[in-house]
């Protein structure tokens, strides 16, 4: 999807991200709400490159969106220490994406449905790398992107929001996991120790 599509769609991207937050009964990370999601949302169209992947079935399940990170260090302003190399020069080459949200509406037999969103979007949009900010103290979605491969690779602190958010990268396909081996490698050692 483009961003006029997604624009569109903002009062259902809005439920869906209402909806994959679920009820956990002793949740100790309060997500944004409603208003910061759509805020955030409408900022994120109109970066350049946004793009945007849904699932549907009889209505919207998920989808994954973000934008390319430019070679200006814009999105890793806040970067505690020194970005790792490979990274930056996979950066500076265009091939790094920011996946800054994925949302599926909770059910049992969609488990699958954001590592494949995810996949998609990163394949569609030819990207080496993808990357994510996550706030610390969601160990859920830490968790379950630690599942898929995403690796630890430092920290962000956004002094705007008062956050510090771990950053988190993918590398896609052979051509990435070859220019990044050490990176990987010392991104598993971090992440086990």
């Amino acid at each position: 999807m483009n961003r006029w599509q997604a624009q569109g769609l903002g009062a259902e991207l809005a439920d869906l991200y209402v909806d994959s937050l679920g009820t956990p009964p002793r949740r100790t990370y309060r997500a944004p709400d409603r208003h910061d999601f759509l805020n955030r949302l409408t900022g994120d169209i109109r970066r350049p490159g946004f793009a945007m992947v849904i699932a549907e079935t009889d209505g919207l399940v998920g989808c994954a969106f973000g934008f390319p990170v430019r070679s200006d260090r814009f999105w890793w302003l806040g970067f505690e220490g020194a970005l790792p190399r490979g990274i930056e020069q996979l950066a500076e080459s265009g091939s790094v994406f920011a996946i800054t949200d994925l949302l599926v509406r909770p059910h049992p037999q969609d488990r699958d449905v954001a590592r494949r969103l995810q996949e998609r979007l990163l394949t569609d949009q030819q990207a080496w790398l993808g990357a994510t900010l996550v706030n610390r103290a969601d160990h859920p979605t830490l968790t379950a992107l630690h599942s898929w491969g995403w690796l630890d690779v430092g920290e962000i602190w956004r002094p705007v929001s008062a956050t510090l958010l771990e950053v988190l990268v993918l590398p896609v396909g052979e051509r990435a996991g070859a220019r990044l081996d050490g990176l990987v490698h010392d991104a598993r050692s971090r992440w086990s120790g």
